[in-house]
């Protein structure tokens, strides 16, 4: 298995037409999550995928785990909760590309995640392991959940990816700080978003927050810069890395995860952390061509039609 990931992942509903949501009365109905993103992109270009999660025994929770077992990923650890219902959220879109979302996941089936569903063997038989910053925001079995899987992962030299992903509708600004940079202290490569890295650094520039996670302990550190591409700040580069150019942009949910899963395929291919982030880039951009979370992601036959891993270099 190449990678592993767990987390919650809900039903999305995307309004037809802008404006507020007390207006709207029809919906395109799909799933959003960002493991589950991430497991879908990395499916889609070529790599072996499981994703855990605890879903509600409820129509929601089974369109979830047939939609992302139908992309290709292993869903064979998801369990069904029979008293914890699925969560859900809703887009309200005007004009802009940022559009603002209203979760319902109180309560939800993921937040009773527990280490006892996450199995050791499966983490040891990933190269992988990803996680993000929203599970340990869910629960406190949900953030011991993700230090038991850091330790795990740590003892058996699986490499391990940390996307801060900061909900702060989830918890305080200082909660989130002081648990995320004690998470990412444990990883070897994290991904924060520029804001993300600002919030949780108290650094401006990328190179600053870069470095103030080395410090902390990260190994690499790559601050995502939307279309601006990224900075990496690896043993071997500090390098701004340009994006990748999307004329029209519809949607930029997704486009992080899309990063991330690039990211990871990159170093999956035994590509330089340069490389790897110029996949990171691509896969991130194709995300915000269309409305859903998922659906914009490329295959690999689509980024290289010849099959050649030189075309992106």
């Amino acid at each position: 298995m190449d990678v592993i990931t767990f987390g919650e992942s809900m039903v999305q509903f995307n309004p037809a037409k802008t404006g507020p949501l007390r207006y709207v009365h029809q919906f395109d109905k799909t799933v959003g999550g960002a493991e589950s993103n991430v497991a879908i992109a990395l499916a889609r270009l070529g790599h072996q995928v499981k994703w855990v999660s605890r879903l509600g025994d409820d129509d929601f929770g089974l369109y979830i785990r047939n939609f992302i077992r139908g992309e290709g990923v292993d869903t064979s650890s998801v369990t069904f909760d029979p008293v914890y219902p699925t969560g859900i959220f809703f887009k309200e879109r005007y004009n802009a590309s940022d559009p603002k979302v209203y979760y319902y996941r109180s309560g939800s089936a993921a937040s009773q995640l527990e280490q006892a569903q996450l199995k050791e063997s499966d983490i040891i038989a990933a190269r992988f392991l990803h996680i993000t910053g929203i599970t340990p925001a869910l629960s406190p079995t949900c953030r011991e959940l993700i230090y038991y899987a850091i330790e795990v992962a740590k003892k058996n030299n699986v490499m391990v990816v940390f996307d801060p992903n900061i909900r702060l509708k989830l918890w305080s600004e200082n909660e989130a700080r002081e648990v995320l940079m004690d998470i990412a202290s444990k990883c070897d490569i994290v991904l924060p978003g520029i804001e993300e890295g600002r919030l949780l650094t108290n650094e401006i520039t990328p190179e600053k927050i870069a470095e103030r996670f080395i410090q902390n302990g990260a190994g690499t550190v790559v601050v995502k810069l939307g279309a601006q591409g990224a900075f990496c700040h690896s043993q071997d580069i500090k390098e701004y890395i340009e994006g990748f150019k999307i004329e029209h942009v519809v949607d930029t949910v997704g486009a992080g995860d899309g990063f991330a899963a690039g990211f990871i395929s990159g170093l999956l291919r035994g590509w330089s952390y340069r490389d790897a982030v110029v996949l990171g880039n691509r896969v991130g951009a194709s995300a915000v061509t269309v409305t859903g979370d998922v659906e914009g992601y490329p295959y690999w036959s689509k980024i290289a039609p010849d099959h050649s891993e030189e075309i992106l270099r």
